[in-house]
This record gives C-alpha cells, sequence and structure tokens, in this order.
C-alpha cells in the first residue's frame, strides 16, 4: 500500500460535508437527544445509548467511505491507477484504512461525551470494549462499503448506501433496542453484522441480553471473510475488462 496515496484518499475525504455530518455531528447530536428523551437518569440506558450511537457513527463513516468507488470506476480513475506502480491490493487496502480511519471521530468523540457530560464509568476493559472493540468491529462495514462501491453506478451508490445503513441500523438493534424488539426481529437482527458489532460494546455496560465476546467476534470476522473474498472478485472482473 501506498503511503503517498493514503494521504490524498484522507485529505480527499476530511473536505467533505457529509463526513463531517455522519462521522462527528450526527452521532453526538443523537447521542445527546437519546439520552434526553429515554434515560431519565438510568445509567444503564445511557451505556447502551452511548454505545449504540458510537457503533452507527462507526458505521456510517465506514460504508460511506466505500461510495467514491463508484465515481471512479464511472470515470476511468481506477482504469488509470492501474498503469501506475500502485497495485489493486494497495488500492484496495488504501479504500479499508480510510473508511477504519474515518471511524475514529465516532468512537473517541461519543465515549468521550459519555464519560465527561452523561457520567458513564467503566473499567479500563470496557472502555476498550467501547472504543478500540467497536473500531476493530466495523472492519466488515468497510469492506461492505467498498462492496456497494464497486457494483453501483454514481447514480444508484447515494440511495443504495442510505437503504444499507438504514436496515442495518434499525434491524441490527442500533436504532431499535435489542431489549424491545419481538422475538422474530431480534433472530432477523441476529443474522446482520451491525447486531455483532452493537454486541461488541453492549456487554461493557450490560448483560442483558448481551453476548459472549468470543462469538461476537467470530461472527465479524466470517462476514469480513466473506465480504472480503466479495470486494477481491469484484475488483478482478473489473480489471479484466480493460
Amino acid at each position: 500500500m501506498s503511503f503517498g496515496y493514503l494521504v490524498v484518499e484522507v485529505r480527499r475525504v476530511l473536505r467533505s460535508t457529509r463526513f463531517l455530518i455522519f462521522s462527528v455531528v450526527f452521532p453526538v447530536l443523537l447521542f445527546l437527544l437519546y439520552v434526553g428523551i429515554f434515560a431519565n437518569g438510568d445509567q444503564a440506558v445511557v451505556g447502551v445509548l452511548m454505545v449504540n450511537m458510537t457503533a452507527f457513527g462507526a458505521l456510517s463513516a465506514t460504508l460511506f467511505a466505500g461510495g467514491r468507488l463508484a465515481v471512479e470506476r464511472s470515470v476511468g480513475w481506477q482504469r488509470q491507477l492501474r498503469l501506475t506502480p500502485l497495485t489493486g491490493a494497495g488500492y484496495l487496502a488504501a479504500k479499508g484504512v480510510t473508511a477504519m480511519l474515518l471511524a475514529l471521530p465516532a468512537v473517541v468523540l461519543v465515549p468521550l461525551l459519555g464519560a465527561v457530560a452523561e457520567g458513564v464509568s467503566l473499567d479500563g476493559a470496557g472502555w476498550l470494549r467501547v472504543t478500540v472493540g467497536i473500531w476493530l468491529a466495523v472492519i466488515p462495514f468497510a469492506l461492505i462499503g467498498l462492496l456497494i462501491g464497486q457494483l453501483g453506478t454514481p447514480d444508484s451508490i447515494q440511495p443504495i448506501m442510505s437503504l444499507t445503513m438504514m436496515a442495518m441500523s434499525l434491524l441490527g438493534g442500533i436504532f431499535i433496542p435489542v431489549d424491545t424488539m419481538p422475538s422474530w426481529l431480534l433472530d432477523v437482527a441476529q443474522i446482520l453484522p451491525s447486531y455483532w458489532l452493537g454486541q461488541v460494546g453492549r456487554g461493557a455496560v450490560t448483560t442483558d441480553l448481551s453476548v459472549n465476546l468470543g462469538k461476537a467476534v467470530l461472527v465479524l470476522a466470517v462476514w469480513t471473510a466473506a465480504v472480503g473474498i466479495g470486494v477481491v472478485r469484484r475488483y478482478r472482473r473489473d480489471s479484466a475488462r480493460v
């Protein structure tokens, strides 16, 4: 992977207003709003909301990062890059690392706000799960964003990304708390990686409807491998057309 190309990618995204809204402003505002509406001073609820909004901010940021691939494919930028020393693996790696870097504001700011402004108190292991754990758990979402970018067009990418983000957030127990889900919807939620993303942090703030951390990591690893294979195969198929 070219470090110089990675720097260019990060700078391009940081100039985007959508990045600032979905990765920085939106999760923070939603966390404060939901705490004001639903928490009623219950620190367990505050903790769950903190985890969910951290997960939402990281998820939306990583998905958003993959959207540029559709534009780059349509204007021939990927074909041009294939004529440079930058390899296909280096190109995809730079996109993936950029997506992960974009998730950092959410996994830092929302927990920081939870601790400073809302009084959430966790031990060291708990804070690691809520921050580093959730950050690493969005790797499959970075790959999902890349796959959508490889499949979509400039006209279709925005609605596809928005639909994917909302479906993952709503059905995966991030916007609809798993505590309130009927049993059938909870079964649906467990199919999605967003459910397991939330479970990585949830176990740090409550034992209610939490699953074993190892199980969550295993499921997310399977999603990562499956989607990663899809990204590579699609990129190779596009490359073969040149």
